[in-house]
């Protein structure tokens, strides 16, 4: 079974691959419909390195649903300008491990106005309710795309000691942008603040 989605994000592709790598914003994009609590010492990190990390998903925040696994990687051999995340991991137990297989590949690009081109292809295997479960997880996905549409412009921020921050640095010619706050990126709430 594959669902897809293909969406132009306002923010740029640098700010696009780094929400890829939040843990806030996967929490963000899949509320309220789930949320998830790192099973990893330490807890979730600011931003996920690649590899196996343990989390445990919450139905609507507050259910605990069985225990999964985000397997990070990125993929080579893509063309000039295209990133790619791919998450190789799935539920090891509870109501979600119905999926035996699954592959979730997420890709930014430029546009040319220096938005972001986001595709999305999930790749999963169900078994014998695959079909049962493909109308839901398509539903899902569409919650995704516009949770991901509408939260975009949020990643503007550009971290200190980054190459983007140095660019987007006031040059003393105007104000200074609005979305270099810190209060504009996902991952700068404090810890334990509602996703």
């Amino acid at each position: 079974m594959r669902v897809m989605l293909k969406l132009e994000l306002d923010c740029t592709p640098d700010a696009a691959w780094r929400a890829l790598h939040s843990p806030a914003v996967l929490r963000e994009v899949v509320a309220p419909w789930l949320d998830f609590a790192s099973l990893e010492p330490g807890g979730l990190p600011t931003a996920w390195p690649q590899g196996r990390h343990r989390l445990q998903p919450f139905a609507f925040g507050v259910l605990p649903v069985g225990e999964e696994v985000v397997d990070l990687s990125h993929p080579g051999g893509l063309p000039p300008g295209v990133r790619m995340l791919r998450d190789g991991g799935g539920a090891l137990t509870g109501p979600f491990a119905l999926f035996e297989r699954w592959d979730h590949r997420m890709a930014v690009s430029a546009l040319p106005d220096g938005r972001t081109l986001y595709r999305d292809r999930l790749r999963f295997d169900a078994g014998p309710l695959g079909a049962l479960a493909w109308y839901p997880t398509w539903a899902f996905w569409q919650w995704r795309g516009a949770r991901l549409t509408r939260l975009a412009p949020s990643w503007a921020f550009d971290p200190p000691g980054t190459a983007d921050a140095a660019a987007a640095a006031p040059t003393g010619d105007g104000p200074p942008e609005a979305s270099a706050s810190p209060e504009a990126h996902p991952d700068a709430r404090p810890e334990g603040s509602p996703a």
